[in-house]
């Protein structure tokens, strides 16, 4: 017991320290290669270029302390493939941008690395070719939740800390340490990270790191073994990780209502709404991490059965009642059709580097 407390230390603390170091690395070689997220005075207003390279950072800090503290094991060896091509697709496009398609071909083959690799729902009451289908759909959505989010600084790195920290917690209830060590790789890496990305930042994750970091927390949780915990304890990754999940849920919405396809960028994300309420982007990082920790926490309380499944149903409308209210106030016709304004950096191609739908119609007037 007493080694096994000394790996979960060591792969916090080596991870972390190793990201600290490599980040002003990074930062300095983004700036002579020119890896820069540069501002237009149109969309990306922030003042100065910043690298985009955080991804890179998080992603070498986390291996290096897999190949010092995590056993060898076949599954993780398919969860390494798939993130790693998550990262490449999303350096690409952060290079030269990559289109709609091209970009979800790019996450469907990583996603089938996950499947390839076991990461699937496995419940009895339903069929092997559904639970895949059902395991496709939830990492796929997760992985484009954590690049949509990825609008502000520091606010992807904050929702995946609290989610990382709420399955690590889980892991160790499980007592699951495989996993927890592997959570705890990860977790040092991206809270050095976030100590430079917060406000004001000094480098963004980039496409490489929201799409690097929703593959491995959209695959973590299918390493779990929900149904023998409970029959209904599958619910609680979909609780976790409801924060970036109902910024695709919103997006979708408003975007068909505007006439905009999805996967177009626009402007519609929560803390874009926020901050042009005057909000600051502190403001904004609390709000989206009280939030997330008070899903966290319901989490934990249902998988605790202290709160029946019964109970989860008014709380969740609840929950979307409120942040409707606060996220949209009382106008949303007014807000979606307020002019396009960041109102600070963006980490992502959403709206920063996408086609927009005032460009494209500009596009079509010519």
């Amino acid at each position: 017991m007493y080694g096994l407390i000394i790996r979960h230390v060591f792969s916090f603390c080596f991870s972390a320290l190793l990201s600290y170091y490599l980040i002003p690395l990074i930062i300095g070689s983004a700036k002579k290669l020119n890896f820069l997220d540069k501002p237009d005075g149109r969309i990306k207003v922030h003042e100065v270029p910043i690298p985009h390279l955080g991804g890179i950072t998080i992603y070498m800090a986390f291996i290096a302390t897999l190949a010092l503290s995590y056993p060898f094991e076949n599954i993780i060896l398919w969860l390494l493939l798939g993130i790693t091509f998550l990262l490449f697709v999303g350096f690409i496009d952060d290079l030269k941008i990559l289109k709609p398609k091209q970009k979800l071909f790019g996450q469907f083959i990583a996603v089938l690395c996950f499947l390839k690799g076991g990461f699937s729902l496995k419940a009895n009451f339903l069929s092997s070719s559904f639970n895949l289908f059902i395991s496709g759909f939830w990492m796929l959505s997760v992985i484009n939740a954590f690049n949509l989010v990825d609008v502000m600084d520091g606010l992807s790195s904050l929702l995946a800390i609290i989610a990382a920290i709420t399955f690590f917690i889980i892991a160790l209830m499980f007592k699951q340490y495989a996993i927890s060590i592997l959570l705890l790789a990860f977790l040092g890496a991206l809270c050095s990270f976030f100590v430079h990305n917060k406000p004001p930042a000094k480098i963004y994750l980039g496409d490489a790191g929201a799409l690097f970091i929703g593959g491995f927390l959209s695959a973590v949780p299918l390493l779990f073994s929900w149904s023998q915990h409970a029959f209904d304890a599958y619910y609680a990754p979909i609780i976790i990780l409801g924060v970036p999940l109902l910024e695709v849920f919103f997006l979708v919405i408003i975007r068909a209502r505007l006439g905009i396809p999805f996967y177009w960028g626009s402007p519609h994300h929560f803390s874009i709404y926020l901050q042009n309420k005057g909000w600051s982007k502190y403001g904004v990082l609390f709000f989206a991490g009280s939030m997330s920790v008070f899903l966290s926490l319901t989490a934990l309380l249902f998988l605790l059965n202290v709160l029946p499944v019964w109970g989860l149903f008014p709380m969740g409308i609840g929950f979307c009642s409120l942040w409707c209210y606060i996220v949209f106030g009382g106008s949303l016709q007014k807000q979606v059709r307020k002019k396009f304004s960041c109102g600070g950096s963006c980490d992502t191609v959403c709206p920063a580097r996408s086609v927009t739908f005032a460009a494209k119609k500009q596009d079509n007037s010519e």
